[in-house]
């Protein structure tokens, strides 16, 4: 397989890289909701056992394939199956599907850039400001959502026109060190908080008598979301990676820097909503209503929140980096045009499908497809079936397609595990993998 002409600078650059994908608002604003609504500890305890038995084989199949492939993910199936072309359809679900988890993921990617820029000057968690009013001004005054949604739109744009190393790799080494960070000051502060221990029993104490069999459902879709695997942006990223690279210490790299992440936002989260009897199972408006309402009753709060709402941007950044890339990246590989154009296109196109989501908490608030709101009906759409679809496919084209021996080597070239890895591996992706997404995969349809 040819070399590629962008590839990563450096081992521990595509490891952040990848991290930055996976971390994001499925980890840090998915994550303490469902969480809350699900058992608390018991549900995280799940979630890890479904990031590693399950969310670990996909992440190692993309890998595999992207790198293997040495192209972007439409390209990179069809190179590897040239004489069955209908695979190239898994890359170009992923591409539908990280356009339209763009169109609503932008949307609030906006809602963060708007509550940043006023928390720098002190208006967030004014005496007198009421949370819940004020996330009803910035999400349902359409210029306000529509400036969020064109400035962090413009962002994306900016750091994707530069390319794998000079843009993505460079922006990710500085944001994701800096998102550890403030991470730890903000988890000091919570835990020590008076009345925090409850919050903290509440996250790593497992009570399974709250647990259900939506509960595991949720515990599993939260690992696709959290590791960003199904819709083939890590494909993307790891075609721009060399072959003296291990893939097996990659993806456990990319693996315990999820989980942990994931871990640190339940510290900094749930500690800070007991201390002041905030209602743990507020969904998702948790961190823009209930949060900063918890953080006005704490000395220096405006300094925390500013803190928490600039790592919640960083990440947030750092993950749709990726939906860009997969987008961008086959757009480059088809066309004769330059990437900054290319990515303009693609910007001005994400900006213009947002508007809908974007308008559901103002003008187009009647609007329903289904029963739900345009943005929960693309969000339901995007979490419950294309990425659950995308998985289903990707396990079965590394596990029943390629060539056995072909996964193999990818899988080994430049790692220290043995063949015993890979025959664990293999097990997994043939035959537990699937089995697990079709009954979720079935379960969420029945359940709608």
């Amino acid at each position: 397989m040819e070399k590629r002409q962008s590839q990563w600078s450096s081992k521990v650059g595509f490891i952040l890289a990848s991290a930055g994908a996976a971390i994001g608002l499925g980890a840090i604003w998915k994550m303490p909701y469902v969480a809350g609504q699900s058992g608390g500890g018991a549900f995280f305890l799940l979630f890890v056992i479904m990031t590693i038995c399950i969310g670990l084989p996909m992440l190692l199949a993309e890998y595999i394939i992207g790198r293997g492939a040495q192209k972007e993910a439409v390209s990179a199936y069809k190179k590897l199956m040239p004489s069955q072309p209908v695979w190239a359809w898994i890359g170009k679900l992923g591409i539908v599907g990280c356009l339209l988890l763009l169109s609503f993921y932008s949307v609030v990617g906006g809602w963060i850039f708007i509550y940043s820029g006023v928390s720098v000057v002190g208006q967030v968690i004014e005496p007198a400001q009421d949370p819940g009013a004020f996330f009803g001004t910035v999400t349902g005054t359409p210029w306000i959502a529509l400036l969020g949604l064109a400035i962090f739109t413009f962002a994306n744009v900016v750091v994707i026109t530069l390319g794998i190393e000079k843009g993505i790799e460079k922006a990710n080494k500085v944001m994701m060190p800096l998102l550890f960070i403030m991470f730890f000051v903000l988890v000091i502060r919570a835990v020590t908080l008076d009345g925090a221990m409850e919050g903290i029993k509440f996250f790593l104490y497992p009570d399974f008598s709250n647990i259900t069999g939506e509960s595991i459902l949720y515990a599993l879709g939260q690992s696709f979301f959290a590791l960003a695997v199904g819709f083939s942006c890590l494909v993307t990223y790891s075609s721009y990676l060399k072959k003296d690279v291990s893939i097996p210490q990659s993806a456990g790299s990319v693996v315990g820097l999820s989980i942990f992440v994931s871990f640190l936002a339940g510290l900094a989260i749930f500690p800070v909503v007991f201390a002041f009897d905030m209602e743990v199972t507020s969904g998702p408006p948790l961190l823009f209503m209930v949060l900063p309402a918890a953080f006005g009753q704490m000395p220096f709060g405006e300094l925390f929140l500013a803190l928490f709402l600039l790592l919640f941007l960083f990440a947030t950044l750092t993950s749709s980096f990726s939906l860009y890339e997969i987008v961008v990246a086959a757009l480059v590989e088809k066309f004769q045009l330059s990437r900054g154009m290319l990515t303009a296109i693609v910007g001005a196109f994400v900006f213009i499908i947002a508007i809908p989501s974007t308008l559901t908490y103002s003008t187009l608030g009647d609007v329903t497809i289904f029963g739900r709101t345009i943005f929960d009906a693309t969000d339901y759409l995007v979490s419950n079936v294309l990425l659950p679809l995308g998985n289903l496919l990707i396990a079965i084209f590394v596990g029943y397609v390629l060539q056995k021996e072909f996964v193999k080597q990818e899988l080994l070239q430049g790692s220290h595990v043995g063949e015993r890895y890979f025959n664990v591996f293999y097990a997994l992706i043939r035959y537990v993998v699937p089995v697990v997404i079709i009954i979720v995969f079935v379960n969420l349809l029945i359940q709608y």
